[in-house]
């Protein structure tokens, strides 16, 4: 009896179906993008810087009032050499800043900014323009793209994943 047990517990495991997990996956996707108007303005500021030896100053330097509309004014100084005949050194510089506006205000109009302030230090990038922009997904999986104008991306993707285990 134990026999027959072994020889059939043998021939149940040799003769079991083979069992395996198959996974099908399908995943599609479009992406459109149109790149944003941006500007970044820095005002440049007044600056001022004297100095010097054997000098003495009977009208110092200055700088202005602030005023909306206008930069910051500048009064050079008055100097005379402290010891005749004695080396001197005197330096005195200026650099005028940006006018400060009355009104700071911008606005945006289908997405493009029509006036920007002009500073020291501005950076601007133009916005993109949609155009003809655009994308389809078929439900057979038939993608399609048409590209925009300046400053558009489209991009389509497939991908099909078999996995056996």
């Amino acid at each position: 009896m134990r026999r027959f047990l072994f020889v059939s517990c043998l021939t149940f495991f040799a003769i079991s179906p083979a069992s395996a997990d198959i996974t099908s996956k399908i995943q599609s996707s479009i992406s459109l993008t149109v790149d944003g108007a941006a500007s970044q303005a820095i005002r440049q500021p007044s600056s001022m810087a004297v100095s010097g030896s054997n000098v003495t100053m009977s009208t110092v330097p200055s700088l202005g009032n602030l005023t909306p509309g206008t930069a910051i004014g500048y009064t050079p100084g008055d100097y005379s050499i402290t010891t005749a005949g004695d080396a001197f050194s005197y330096s005195e510089s200026y650099s005028g800043g940006d006018n400060t506006p009355a009104v700071l205000s911008t606005t945006v109009t289908a997405g493009v900014v029509p006036a920007l302030p002009i500073f020291g230090s501005t950076v601007t990038q133009a916005g993109g323009v949609a155009a003809t922009l655009a994308g389809t997904l078929a439900t057979d999986g038939a993608m399609a793209i048409t590209a925009g104008g300046a400053g558009t991306e489209a991009v389509a993707q497939l991908v099909l994943e078999l996995s056996i285990k």
